[in-house]
């Protein structure tokens, strides 16, 4: 059995030894920053009671997000995601700075969320598909041969 070691070619152990650097330098894990929250000394400058939406702006930055109700509110979010190997992507922190303002448009209270706080919850954006199908051009024009009324395209009544 030793004999059949040592006639192991040079370039075959460089090439294992390769692969296995190659394997152990896949499993680090990578990861990626999305978003951005302000830090608290900036947070710090804002006052409640005095300052409106377009001081908050010019203070701290435009907002990621906004209320879905017309003037609501400012929302910061920063994900920090941990890739790992063929592992499932993990949220390693998620924070959420939250400013709400009055009818007035003036800052009302200011709240910071973290993962310690509740659940993860995953952002997502939801796209709308378009009504067109998985079908080829020659069969949706065809498709639309009996629904072509002419009265309608003269404008008759």
């Amino acid at each position: 059995m030793l004999k059949v070691v040592n006639k192991v070619k040079p370039a075959t152990k460089s090439l294992v030894f390769g692969a296995c650097l190659a394997i152990v330098g896949a499993c680090t894990p990578i990861f990626k920053n999305h978003g951005y929250v302000p830090p608290a000394d900036e947070l710090a400058e804002i006052q409640v009671g005095k300052d409106t939406r377009d001081s908050v702006t010019e203070a701290i930055g435009a907002p990621g997000a906004s209320g879905v109700v017309q003037d609501s509110g400012f929302y910061y979010v920063r994900s920090r995601v941990r890739h790992y190997g063929p592992k499932k992507p993990e949220v390693v922190s998620r924070e959420l700075v939250a400013i709400s303002f009055d009818q007035r448009g003036v800052v009302r209270n200011i709240e910071r969320f973290g993962l310690e706080d509740g659940i993860v919850i995953p952002l997502e954006r939801r796209v709308t598909d378009s009504n067109v199908q998985d079908k080829g051009f020659l069969r949706q024009l065809l498709g639309n041969i009996g629904n072509f009324n002419p009265a309608n395209v003269i404008g008759s009544n």
